[in-house]
């Protein structure tokens, strides 16, 4: 029995671990063949220790695994050459390109009045301006195939929501809602089909860190991971503290397949109804 992506190509940004890494794996488990990307060094503003090439080579081995082909490169979403080479260079390899998932981005904290402006902008440049990058290297390969194609950007319940010290990261992910209306708009024609995902928080390095937990626990003076839980918890409508990457990596393989082939302009929350919260 072949799987639902059998014979497809999906470009992932942001693959070294976490939600990039778990796409990349079932996306694999499904059939499709990986074009990964992802920066593995540290970004100055971003306060917790970011992905390594040690990781990137982790994604690769699990993809293998899989006997699934893969591609995978060290590069920046805020360069736009750096990554369209890197994504060229796949999709010779791999022959096509079908799906796109969108998914590099960093976190950090501050009140908007009082963040540094190179925190401001490192966000934006990766959060928005990335996935824009992503999109732009992707569409004319996936207009050169003709088969029409998946676009799946990945956003958050905070750009469905206002969220207080994290400003700029609101900003940010509410302009890929922006963005992927307008490129729904844009590539219907090519049936190219564009959506958003917009997780609450996901039990990924990005929110299991300690400047996270002092967050939303600042009555502590170094408090772990227990003891940000119920703040974590609170967040949500249903009694979890967080959500899995596997529940986006399921989301996201629904928008990729057929299943979904009139499904686009679409945000989609896997939330635990944060939004409704």
């Amino acid at each position: 029995m072949t799987g639902r992506l059998e014979g497809k190509v999906a470009f992932i940004t942001g693959a070294a671990r976490g939600q990039g890494r778990s796409h990349a794996v079932r996306l694999a488990q499904e059939g499709a063949d990986i074009i990964a990307v992802d920066l593995c060094r540290q970004i100055d503003s971003v306060p917790y220790p970011m992905a390594t090439p040690e990781d990137l080579e982790q994604t690769v081995k699990e993809v293998e695994g899989l006997d699934r082909r893969i591609v995978a490169t060290q590069a920046d979403v805020r360069d736009y050459e750096a990554l369209k080479a890197a994504l060229d260079d796949g999709v010779t390899e791999l022959g096509r390109l079908d799906i796109v998932a969108a998914n590099a981005g960093i976190s950090s904290v501050g009140r908007a009045d009082e963040m540094p402006e190179q925190t401001w902008q490192d966000m934006i440049d990766t959060n928005l301006t990335g996935v824009w990058h992503a999109a732009k290297a992707a569409i004319p390969h996936l207009k050169a195939g003709g088969r029409g194609g998946s676009i799946v950007i990945t956003s958050s319940a905070a750009g469905l929501m206002a969220m207080e010290n994290i400003g700029h990261y609101v900003s940010a992910k509410h302009g890929l809602v922006g963005l992927m209306r307008t490129l729904a708009l844009e590539l219907a024609p090519f049936s190219i089909r564009v959506n958003s995902l917009h997780p609450t928080t996901v039990n990924t390095p990005m929110i299991q860190n300690a400047p996270t937990y002092a967050l939303f626990r600042p009555d502590l003076e170094n408090p772990t991971a227990d003891d940000a839980a119920e703040s974590f918890r609170t967040l949500n409508a249903l009694p979890v503290r967080w959500v899995e990457p596997i529940d986006i990596s399921n989301a996201l393989l629904f928008l990729a397949s057929d299943e979904a082939r009139y499904i686009t302009g679409v945000t989609l929350p896997i939330d635990a109804g944060c939004i409704i919260k």
